[in-house]
């Protein structure tokens, strides 16, 4: 055999020891070559004689596998290219193409010799499917980061290679649903509870024990190639309970994903139909629902964005190169309300020494107490020693002196939403920071240039802009002023990568780039509800969209007063008329007529509990408009869905046409961690893309102008994108990377 990614030896005793190890990587993956290594090692051992049993095992510290590789994969994703095949020959192709592993590893299972694995860390997607395929599963139990799981679900993905049918096997279809449906991951100590693993050992011994059960059991075979097996809890069909399981399953399914996650209906499908029949006819069932689930374009979607993207982007692609990378001794924040006092906990939890200031020590105190409630949680659940919080919170230093941050690398200012205000702070902090450091302002909506002319080194400030709940949210949005230099935003970058979160960078304007987009799903919620659309369907139509909100509980939750001031703000920057605008006035009367200002006073739309949760669309928002729509049948819904998401989508267009934005995967990811937007699409970009296509997409925004007004019309980038056939990805590809010339 000549293998390329695992090593071979065979003992005296006739068992073979193959050992995953793929060059140059630290992680292993299921690569096409990897796969074509299997299928060579699965001939060998089913065919030589002198062979009398294998064990699997990984030559990575890491672990065994981390499932397939999902670069390849995702090249392979979202539909066939265009081809003179006919549509059974194409059926065919793509049937044995998915097979392949998965019919590799039943003629393992069936070979007629035990299969043992030895799993020393994670073993997560198809690499717990390979382990699965084997008759005995030795696991380790000294490694706190070894962790299971079929995490395909994630990304739009359904596992094929027979995790869909072996896990339910193992464990019983009730056990398997939440695994597989929302890819949870588990421990090895939860893996033998279940019987996923059969013994736990040290690292060290887990090889050993591994080849001792593959000699002393020369006839294995797995539980349900065995005479008489049943699926534990029985199968849908014949047990009336499995049945009620999967029909509530099909049922909370539908209320959590409201149909637009393909792969987690097929999943369900794929179990359903599959546990009823042998192993091999269900083997065939999962590798049909695989193709159909991977040629859907949201599998495309989400491999790019939520796996890819997300992993070039947590890596610092988006960094100027040329610049030194920033080890950061001691940081400040100024402002210590729910935002500084969020962003003082993630840093300190990063292991930075944090200064947090504010205009008393008693407001700086009550701010570092924002991470003592953190910490006490944490430790009250396990989830952190008191040693460890302990120390996590001696690294904040609570002051209302600013000479406290002399020798911080940067500065974080999240004070009030105010020019004046931070015009004054910059200044205060400036006369103590040394030259290279970096001084960013948390804003969301105030353009970066206009703040930095308080400063007398505009080329060190920079927006950096978080998202509240601090602690929560991933993203970081990055705002680089007129000024702000390249070794700036590099440090800055840096910063955000050192706190464990994921920046996406922008040029500066008003709004930037994500509260500027967010706040069109808002604004069309509102311009629903002035057409006379019934509150409770504009908000569950929001959400039917994939948003995380309806459009009234997210301006809730930012809150009325803030959304007034907003657009009072922009208003007045653009010379609209706010007397003549209705949607203004209601939202006026909302919050100065009838004090309701949102989640944070209890009342906006909605009625709030005494817990912040909302329990009731106020009944009187109607008050000052009439009700004309108080149905909506599935043609309005889809109207309104559409009108939701294309709305947001061609602000993004006009984000990129400005020049606020440069980057396809900034935009997409951006648009899913900060506001949230139909995640199953991969971000605006790829909903532009792939969901829709860009001829068609620019055919329905145009429809929608004519009818709704000009605020959905394609700009001059979407038309000229859409003549020459080319989509976000093509025209604002990753940095460093040349655009792609349509044909």
């Amino acid at each position: 055999m000549n293998l390329e990614t695992f090593k071979w030896d065979v003992d005296p005793d006739g068992i073979a020891h193959a050992i995953f190890d793929v060059p140059g990587r630290s992680m292993n993956t299921l690569t096409g070559r990897a796969v074509a290594d299997i299928i060579a090692i699965t001939k060998e051992v089913a065919t030589n004689d002198a062979i009398k049993g294998l064990v699997l095992s990984s030559g990575k510290a890491s672990g065994f596998c981390a499932g397939a590789d999902l670069g390849e994969m995702g090249d392979r994703a979202g539909g066939a290219e265009k081809t003179k095949k006919s549509v059974d020959e194409l059926k065919k192709e793509q049937f044995d193409a998915g097979f392949s592993l998965n019919g590799t590893l039943r003629k393992l299972e069936t070979c007629g010799k035990p299969v043992a694995v030895a799993l020393n860390g994670l073993a997560l997607g198809g690499g717990l499917e390979v382990a699965l395929a084997g008759h005995y599963r030795v696991a380790a139990n000294d490694n706190p980061k070894l962790q299971f799981g079929l995490p395909e679900a994630k990304i739009g993905l359904l596992p094929g290679a027979g995790g869909t049918q072996r896990l339910p096997r193992l464990v019983g279809v009730q056990a398997a649903l939440p695994l597989i449906l929302q890819g949870e991951s588990f421990t090895a100590e939860q893996a033998k509870a279940m019987g996923v693993v059969n013994e736990l050992a040290p690292s060290s011994e887990t090889v050993a024990r591994a080849k001792a059960w593959v000699k002393a059991n020369p006839k294995a075979k797995a539980p349900w190639d065995e005479k008489g097996y049943k699926v534990p809890g029985g199968v849908p069909h014949k047990s009336p309970g499995v049945g009620q399981v999967a029909t509530m399953a099909n049922m909370m399914l539908a209320s959590k994903t409201y149909g637009n996650f393909p792969a987690q209906k097929n999943i369900l499908s794929c179990i359903y139909e599959g546990i009823q029949v042998p192993i091999d006819a269900g083997l065939r069932i999962e590798t049909r629902y695989f193709i159909n689930t991977q040629q859907r374009p949201e599998a495309k979607a989400m491999i790019r964005s939520l796996f890819l993207s997300m992993q070039e982007l947590g890596k610092g692609a988006n960094r100027p190169a040329g610049h030194p990378k920033t080890e950061f001794k001691k940081i400040a924040v100024i402002g210590a309300g729910l935002m500084g006092a969020g962003i003082a906990y993630v840093q300190a939890k990063a292991g930075i020494p944090t200064v947090l200031v504010d205009v008393s020590k008693e407001a700086a105190e009550k701010g570092k107490q924002y991470s003592v409630r953190l910490v006490e949680k944490d430790v009250s659940r396990g989830k952190m020693t008191k040693e460890k919080g302990d120390a996590l919170l001696a690294l904040i230093t609570a002051t209302d002196n600013y000479d406290d941050f002399k020798g911080a690398d940067l500065v974080v200012e999240a004070v009030y939403e105010n020019e004046q205000l931070k015009a004054k702070i910059t200044k205060q902090a400036e006369a103590v920071l040394g030259d290279d450091a970096v001084f960013g302002s948390n804003t969301s909506t105030l353009p970066i240039t206009g703040l930095a002319k308080a400063s007398k080194r505009p080329a060190n400030f920079i927006g950096i802009h978080f998202f509240s709940p601090v602690e929560r949210m991933g993203l970081v949005e990055i705002i680089k002023g007129k000024e702000t230099s390249e070794a700036t935003l590099a440090k800055s970058i840096d910063y955000v990568l050192a706190i464990r979160k994921t920046p996406i960078v922008v040029n500066d304007s008003r709004g930037f780039y994500t509260s500027r987009c967010f706040g069109t799903y808002t604004r069309e919620g509102m311009e629903m509800l002035g057409e006379g659309i019934k509150p409770a369907i504009i908000e569950n139509v929001g959400r039917q969209a994939g948003m995380p909100m309806g459009a009234l509980e997210v301006s809730d939750s930012v809150g009325l007063d803030t959304a007034l001031k907003v657009t009072r703000a922009m208003a007045e920057a653009t010379g609209i008329d706010l007397q003549a605008d209705e949607r203004t006035n209601f939202l006026a009367w909302l919050v100065e007529d009838q004090g309701r200002v949102g989640r944070k006073a209890g009342k906006g739309f909605y009625d709030y509990d005494e817990k912040g949760k909302p329990s009731r669309l106020w009944p009187d928002i109607n008050k000052q408009l009439e009700i004309k729509i108080d149905e909506c049948p599935p043609a309005l819904k889809k109207e309104l869905m559409n009108r939701f998401l294309v709305r947001q989508a061609v602000e993004v267009a006009r984000c990129f046409e400005e020049g606020v934005i440069t980057d396809a995967r900034d935009a997409d990811i951006g648009s899913i961690l900060a506001w949230g937007f139909a995640p199953f699409t991969g971000g605006c970009c790829s909903y532009v893309d792939l969901i829709w296509g860009i001829k068609e997409f620019v055919a329905e925004a145009d429809r929608l102008a004519d009818k709704y007004g000009d605020r959905f019309r394609p700009n001059k980038l979407l038309r000229d994108m859409a003549a020459k056939g080319e989509g976000f990805y093509d025209r604002f590809p990753p940095a460093g990377t040349k655009a792609k010339v349509a044909a």
